[in-house]
Parts: structure tokens; sequence; C-alpha cells
């Protein structure tokens, strides 16, 4: 089976999708999947020939919709190579003009590859409804008229990251009738095996809490992620009992007008330690006793599961979307995205019994294997593709 993927840019210092691309790649070609990249960035980007897989940088792109001139040709020579294509992201010019080059191919092939789009969390009802994001929401509407309902109604196939992705997709926009909903799961690496190290190094950003317990949040200091929730939260229970463990907050972000509240409202016991990559990240989720997560919206959350591939409980809301097969293998607590929520959270897992919260964490890291190892996903979609 080859698959070729249709991305707007695989610079690594976006993330998100393309670092799922480059999760799934290497799980896929073991299972004899080869993949292919196709997208708009400049051919002499700086990241390019650092992959052990094929990217066709066939830009640049042209203004925030990332038209590419250079797509629609290049589709139409190369699609026939292709059993599946998959459309990574909406609301850019990768989904729209792929699906009109898909049509054209069509028309003069008898044997297309299926056509499949990606949403990323793009469809997810909170993107309409939050108040910061009204104009982008008005955009997305018109965007959703006269390209993107096309291409989501008439492919082959949606593909979901989770359930509740899939459920949520239903929501924003109309006429919404796919031919197919897919959950086909995504997934992450094995995290790196534990090192003595790991923990030194992130000792030594974090000295406070050298040899003492923690619990983690670990992700953009952003008002969507709900770390004032947090914050307010631990400070009303530490003022209740100052023995229990410290708050990390952890990731970048610090530095803007909600970082700098937070580390004004936020008491006693309450570390910023900055973004964390390599051994000071991996020494953070395993040094842990929990990783907590209160977000407004999580379409997956890479932190998530990795804390929890590091046998991590983890306390979520039910705003991050992997809530439901978290909740059913017991691996985390989930709460309400408010202060009650979060407050909630914090107290259900101090006064937690040590053998449950260390049975929680196991239960953590085989919820993590039976869903969303980067291996288990790759084979998700691999079946699913030669299925449907």
């Amino acid at each position: 089976m080859k698959i070729l993927r249709v991305i707007a840019s695989m610079n690594p210092e976006n993330g998100g999708p393309c670092q799922g691309i480059r999760n799934s790649i290497p799980a896929l070609q073991s299972l004899g999947v080869y993949n292919e990249v196709v997208c708009f960035d400049s051919p002499d980007a700086g990241y390019l020939g650092s992959d052990d897989f094929i990217i066709n940088a066939i830009g640049p792109a042209k203004g925030p919709y990332a038209y590419c001139t250079a797509l629609q040709p290049w589709l139409l020579k190369n699609m026939a190579r292709f059993d599946a294509v998959i459309i990574h992201g909406l609301w850019l010019y990768n989904s729209y003009g792929t699906f009109k080059a898909w049509k054209h191919f069509k028309k003069q092939n008898a044997n297309a590859p299926k056509l499949f789009i990606m949403p990323h969390g793009m469809l997810d009802p909170y993107f309409q409804k939050a108040k910061e994001r009204r104009v982008k929401a008005v955009r997305n509407w018109f965007f959703w008229k006269l390209f993107e309902n096309k291409v989501v109604n008439n492919v082959t196939g949606v593909l979901f990251t989770c359930q509740e992705e899939l459920l949520l997709a239903r929501e924003p926009f109309a006429p919404y009738t796919p031919n197919a909903e897919l959950n086909v799961g995504y997934g992450i690496p094995n995290p790196p095996v534990f090192d003595s190290g790991m923990l030194t190094a992130f000792y030594q950003r974090c000295p406070e809490v050298a040899n003492k317990p923690y619990i983690l949040f670990l992700s953009r200091i952003h008002s969507k992620k709900g770390a004032d929730l947090l914050v307010y939260a631990y400070n009303i229970l530490y003022k209740q009992n100052n023995a229990i463990p410290a708050l990390i907050i952890a990731g970048p972000g610090l530095d803007t007008d909600y970082g700098k509240q937070l580390k004004d409202i936020a008491g006693p016991n309450i570390y910023f330690p900055g973004m964390l990559s390599g051994n000071l990240k991996w020494g953070a989720f395993y040094g842990s006793e929990a990783f907590i997560l209160p977000s407004h919206q999580e379409n997956f959350g890479i932190a998530v599961v990795e804390a929890m591939a590091c046998a991590k409980a983890v306390i979520i809301s039910d705003q991050v979307n992997i809530w439901r097969e978290i909740e059913a293998g017991n691996g985390g607590i989930v709460i309400k995205d408010t202060h009650e929520g979060a407050l909630s959270g914090l107290e259900q897992w101090v006064n937690l019994e040590e053998s449950k919260k260390v049975a929680m964490g196991k239960n953590a890291q085989n919820t993590f294997k039976k869903f969303f190892s980067v291996e288990q996903a790759a084979l998700n979609l691999k079946t699913i593709f030669e299925d449907i």
C-alpha cells in the first residue's frame, strides 16, 4: 500500500499534524506501507533532508490561505502512484486544492486513489464558540459554505483521532454528511526508558521539588489550557493542607500577558520552570505523581498521552477528547473545565490511597498501549484502508 499525505507545511517548528505524520510513518513502514508527503514549503527549507521519507516541497505558498499554484499539476502527475491520499487539516488550500485535483483525476482515470481528510480537531465546536475566535469563526463559516463542505462530504472518508472528536465534528457545520466517519486513532512513540540522568536534569532546572512529590502541568501557557483554573484550585487546597504535593506548571508562554497574570496569582509551592524538552521533559514526567490538564479544548493531548506512557495517572477535563478512553480504562480522573472541577480533581488525587495511585498509573500505561501507541494507530489505519 502507498499513501500520500498532503499538508500545508512540514516544518517541525509547527508541531501538531506534521509531528503526527512523523510519528506515524515509521510505524506504517514496519507494516509494509509506503508513505510520501507533499507540502507547500519552499524547496530550500532548512529542515528538508532530515527525515527518512520523501517530502516533496513544492512551495512557497501565498497568503493566509496558503495558496499554492504547483499543487494541482503535481497531484495530477503523481496521484496514480498512490492507493490513498490523506489531506491533513482544513481551512487551507491543501484541502480544497487536493479535492479539486482528485475530482479531475477521477474523470480521466478509472483507478483513482481513495481520498481521505483528517481534520486534526479543526471541526471541534469550541473553535466556533470561543469569544476570542469570533472573526475566525465567521471566516470558517464562509469557508465551509464555499469549499470545505464539498471536501468533507464527498471524499472517501473522514479520519478522526478518537471517538469524541468524531462525535463533536457533527455539531458546528451543516450540511455535514460524510461518506464515512472513521476513528483511526492517533499514536505517539514509546517514551525513552527511564534514566536517573533525566531526573537530575529536571531537578537542576527546578531544584525546589528535588526528591519531593509534585503534580505536573505541561502544556502551552494559554487561557485555553485552563492553567488559571488549576492555580486557583491549588491555592485553595494548599491553604487547607500545606503538605500536599507541589504543583509544576511547565511550558512556553510565561512571557505573555496571560503567563504573567498566572505567576502573579500563584501562591506558595507552585513553580514555573518554563519550556521543557528532551531529558528535562522526561525527567519531569517520570518524577511526577500525576499529570493534570483542565483544558477547555484539546483534540488529543500529546502531553497527556506521554504522561500515560510513563505510567502516570492523568487528571483531565472532559474537554480533552480522549477522556472516554481514559475513564473506561480507569487511567485517571475526569473533571469539568471549571474552578470547581479543578479543585475536585486535585482533592480526589490528594486523598487517594498510595496503592490506588500506583494502580491508576499502571492503568494509564495500559490504556496508552491499547489505544494510543503509534504502532496500534498505524495498524488501525492500515486495516481500515484495506477494508474500505
